[in-house]
């Protein structure tokens, strides 16, 4: 399974949250699984990224020309997509991805997240998004959900939602699941 991650580019975060990419990175290799993610250094990103190099997987980058030229191109990808914009990447981690990973981040995961919901939600496709929210880091935003719901912003029965999950054992729980369902 291709697994997108989303996630922290910031390298001065507290180290709990770094742990967490260096844990699901190696996971994610270990399962025998394909991470796909944004192709550059950083946080999160690089700790994910180097965990599932290290432990022998597959790490495919979508990196935009923008962060080529700041210097911040990845070297552990073993497949690189050099694309000329954000856009472009969020489209094609949709697109090479089988489900999708949200990590503690900032405004740049906010938006991935939000895009692939977006997307998920008018149809343009139907794979899964898991959102860690370790140690309530997205409580605030589960909570504006059922605000929106609650005012009929959001139907109360949705074709497309998002998977909250605490905890990376509940996270790898649940993708085991979705592996062994897989044809």
């Amino acid at each position: 399974m291709r697994i997108a991650v989303y996630c922290s580019a910031k390298d001065i975060i507290p180290e709990e949250y770094l742990h967490l990419g260096d844990e699901l990175g190696k996971w994610i290799a270990t399962e025998g699984h394909t991470l796909v993610y944004g192709g550059a250094t950083g946080g999160l990103m690089s700790r994910t990224s180097n965990a599932a190099a290290a432990a022998g997987g597959e790490v495919i980058g979508v990196v935009p020309q923008r962060i080529i030229c700041a210097g911040r191109l990845a070297e552990n990808c073993s497949t690189l997509y050099t694309v000329s914009s954000m856009a472009e990447r969020k489209q094609m981690m949709r697109d090479v991805a089988d489900c999708f990973v949200c990590l503690p981040g900032s405004y740049g995961t906010l938006d991935e997240m939000y895009d692939v919901i977006a997307s998920g939600t008018v149809g343009e496709h139907h794979k899964p998004i898991y959102i860690l929210n370790y140690r309530g880091f997205y409580e605030g935003i589960r909570q504006q959900t059922e605000h929106m719901r609650t005012l009929l912003f959001l139907p109360q029965q949705e074709a497309y939602t998002p998977h909250w999950v605490n905890t990376l054992e509940e996270l790898y729980n649940i993708l085991s699941q979705d592996t062994n369902q897989q044809p």
